[in-house]
């Protein structure tokens, strides 16, 4: 909504705090960085983020570079806040006119529901896990697709999940004990290194794996991460970004490795970037004769981009999800409410995050 009246007094939060606002939240007094000079409880606020992370805690006014979230009431005074007690708790300011309408669903029966965007739920329903079958999502934190796969399989089989930092496979086994998912195993590995050369006496199922062990593979390899949304600004540098390329080749060639003949592998990533998506799909089906693009289900994003080289019919078996395509601008509730349903569905399917899948089936032995 972008003709919210601005206020007066002014609140500054983090970058982190302004994603979670901007995705339904209110503002929690962790998160504000800085207030007006005489701001009260019950005052009617505007709440800025500093996404340069540039504002001094406790300032009394910022000129630096802010992004507008919405308007709120303030819960408690700015010397509450800025207590020398000590750092509160709670809730700072209750958003009542953020700038998109999105509800929030923190700690919504998180034992039943897991929220997901929708590319990242379409991703599990293409590898299309069997119940029984061996999986291994390679880079698998924080555990929404793999808790998904595991939900697919009906709690049978096995579903390996890996991740190097020690904290995110951490948090795969919280969402799987949460969600009383069995099958999964999560290992803190690095997945360049998942390929054993030979058995080990000691294996217990974890890493390294020897080759063709899998039914099927999941790679949502780690990426520039340009398709995230919401977001205010993107400071990687031109280096970190083309930075990703050998690191995710890397993965799949690990992958390919690793999965059976006739096994199925399922590239993503949640970036819009040529060299990460289709570069890399042309790459992957010169470098391993095996491999075979397939036809994806359920493909509700557009095609691939042109530019890597890929004939027209391998293009349309990608699936490219882009948020530009959404025409949402200056839409409002009231506006939406003549529309038609399946207007609505197309709508809500184009208004994701960036995401690219490929879908891969190993035809021999290599």
């Amino acid at each position: 909504r972008r003709d919210l009246e601005k206020h007066a007094s002014e609140v500054i939060v983090g970058a982190h705090c302004g994603y979670a606002v901007l995705r339904g939240a209110h503002v929690y007094v962790p998160g504000i960085v800085s207030a007006s000079r005489f701001m009260k409880a019950g005052d009617l606020v505007s709440v800025y983020s500093d996404i340069e992370g540039k504002c001094r805690r406790g300032a009394k006014e910022f000129e630096g570079v802010k992004v507008f979230l919405g308007n709120g009431i303030s819960e408690l005074s700015r010397s509450e806040i800025f207590s020398s007690s000590g750092p509160l708790n709670g809730m700072g300011v209750r958003m009542i006119e953020p700038v998109y309408l999105s509800p929030s669903f923190d700690d919504v029966l998180p034992s039943h529901l897991f929220l997901q965007n929708l590319p990242s739920v379409v991703v599990s329903h293409i590898l299309n896990p069997q119940p029984g079958e061996r999986i291994l999502d390679m880079c698998a934190a924080p555990g929404g697709k793999t808790t998904h796969l595991a939900t697919l399989m009906h709690d049978q089989g096995e579903v390996i999940a890996m991740d190097k930092i020690a904290s995110k496979v951490k948090k795969i086994k919280q969402n799987a004990e949460l969600l009383q998912l069995n099958c999964i195993k999560s290992f803190c590995y690095d997945g360049t290194k998942a390929l054993a050369v030979e058995k080990r006496e000691d294996e217990q199922g974890g890493p390294p794996f020897l080759p063709e062990s899998f039914d099927r593979i999941l790679l949502d390899a780690p990426c520039s991460g340009m398709g995230q949304r919401p977001n205010m600004a993107y400071s990687s540098t031109l280096k970190e970004v083309t930075s990703y390329q050998p690191l995710q080749r890397k993965l799949f060639t690990v992958a390919v490795k690793l999965l059976k003949p006739g096994g199925v592998l399922v590239y993503s990533t949640c970036t819009i970037t040529l060299s990460e998506n289709e570069e890399q799909v042309a790459w992957a089906l010169k470098t391993f004769p095996c491999l075979q693009l397939q036809p994806q289900e359920p493909h509700i994003g557009g095609e691939g981009m042109r530019g890597a080289g890929l004939s027209l019919d391998q293009l349309k078996l990608l699936q490219r999800f882009d948020p530009s395509a959404a025409t949402l601008q200056g839409m409002d509730m009231n506006s939406l409410q003549d529309s038609r349903e399946d207007d609505l569905i197309s709508l809500a399917n184009k208004d994701c995050i960036g995401f690219f899948i490929a879908k891969f089936i190993k035809l021999k032995s290599k």
